[in-house]
C-alpha cells in the first residue's frame, strides 16, 4: 500500500469489523514556578488546566535535536487520540474538559520491596521536573514534536525497589465511564492497559509526563500524569495513569487484546515494517504540509537500539 489511509478511517480491525457487522530546554515558565503553582495549599476539585483559548509560552524558537520546530500548542491540545472519550480526534478536547484530575494518586505495587501510593502533589514536588522536547509518532502515520515536562520513570522504580521476579511494568488508566463516556463502549476491553519490559522502563528516555508547553497537562492530553515513550508508537504512551505494577509476565495491552494481528507488545517505530493496513515508511507532521520519512526508532536509534540487540526487529505487530 503506497499511502496510508485517511486519518478519519483508521480503526483497529476488530473494531472496524464489529462496526460493519527532550533534552532540557529553558522554557518561558521555569519548572520551579510550575511546581510552586501546582502545589497550592488550597485544595481544589479540579486543577486549573489549559484551554484552546489560553496563551502558552512562546516556544516557536525551540526545536528538537534534528532542528524540527515544536508543534503548536493549539494543535497538540486539540488533535489527540483518546478513545476513553471519543474515537474522533477533536472531541476529547470538549468531552474531557471536566475530568477531575485532583486529587489523584498513582499506586505502585507488584514485585517490589516498597509498594507505595504517590499523590499527584508528591509526584510534582518530590521528583525534579525536567523539560524535554520529544517527537511523538502515531501508529496511524502522523506525528508531532512536543515539549514535555516530566521525569524519568526509573526514579519511581528506584524508590519501590523491584524484586528479582519483576520482568515487566504494567500500566493502567482510570476506569470511570461516567467521566470517560467512551468507556461505555463494549467494543474495547477497558480499562486501558499498557506494558514495558523492565529495562525499557528504566531507560532515561522513558518519562512520566505531568505537563507540556510549560503548563500542567490538559485532560485531553492525559492529565494529570501519563507515560511518554518517544521511540515507540504513540499508543504505548498511556494516559491518566492510576496504577503501575511490577509483574513477572508480559502484560496484554488493550490494543493487543483488541486486535493482536495488528498491535504487538513492542511497537517500536520502524519504517521498514508496515502496519497490516498501511505503510509506516512516512508520516504527516501535524501543522506542516507534505509527508516526511519516518526514522528508525523515531530517530532515537542510537540511544535505544541496544535494548533490542539480537531481536528480530521485523516483529512489531
Amino acid at each position: 500500500m503506497n499511502n496510508p489511509i485517511s486519518e478519519s478511517e483508521i480503526t483497529p480491525e476488530a473494531l472496524y469489523l464489529s462496526r460493519r457487522r527532550f533534552m532540557r530546554n529553558a522554557l518561558s515558565l521555569s519548572a520551579a514556578s510550575l511546581l510552586a503553582g501546582s502545589c497550592s495549599s488550597t485544595p481544589k476539585s479540579v486543577l486549573p488546566t489549559a484551554t484552546v483559548d489560553a496563551t502558552p509560552p512562546a516556544l516557536s524558537k525551540f526545536q528538537d535535536e534534528f532542528g524540527n520546530s515544536v508543534t503548536s500548542y493549539e494543535n497538540i491540545i486539540s488533535y489527540t487520540n483518546y478513545y476513553e472519550f471519543s474515537g474522533d480526534k477533536s472531541r476529547p478536547t470538549e468531552l474531557a474538559k471536566d475530568l477531575i484530575t485532583y486529587p489523584w494518586s498513582v499506586q505502585v505495587d507488584g514485585y517490589v520491596n516498597n509498594p507505595q501510593s504517590f499523590s499527584i502533589d508528591q509526584i510534582r514536588s518530590s521528583f525534579e521536573q525536567e523539560e524535554r522536547i520529544f517527537r511523538m509518532r502515531c501508529v496511524e502515520g502522523w506525528s508531532m514534536v512536543i515539549p514535555w515536562i516530566g521525569f524519568p520513570l526509573s526514579r519511581i522504580l528506584d524508590i519501590v525497589e523491584p524484586t528479582s521476579e519483576a520482568k515487566y511494568v504494567r500500566f493502567e488508566t482510570m476506569l470511570d465511564p461516567e467521566q470517560m463516556p467512551g468507556q461505555k463502549s463494549g467494543a474495547f476491553p477497558w480499562p486501558y492497559i499498557e506494558g514495558l519490559r523492565l529495562d525499557e522502563a528504566r531507560h532515561d528516555l522513558a518519562i512520566l509526563a505531568t505537563g507540556l508547553y510549560g503548563k500542567n497537562l490538559t485532560p485531553q492530553n492525559g492529565a494529570p500524569i501519563r507515560l511518554v515513550i518517544p521511540w515507540k508508537y504513540g499508543f504505548k504512551s498511556i494516559k491518566s495513569i492510576v496504577k503501575i505494577s511490577l509483574v513477572s509476565e508480559m502484560p496484554v495491552s488493550l490494543w493487543m487484546a483488541l486486535s493482536p494481528n495488528e498491535y504487538g507488545f513492542y511497537a517500536n517505530v520502524n519504517p521498514n515494517v508496515p502496519h497490516p493496513r498501511w505503510t509506516q515508511a512516512s508520516e504527516q507532521r501535524i501543522g506542516q504540509g507534505g509527508r516526511i520519512d519516518t526514522l528508525m526508532f523515531n530517530g532515537y536509534e542510537d540511544a535505544v537500539a541496544g535494548l533490542y540487540e539480537g531481536m528480530d526487529l521485523s516483529i512489531n505487530f
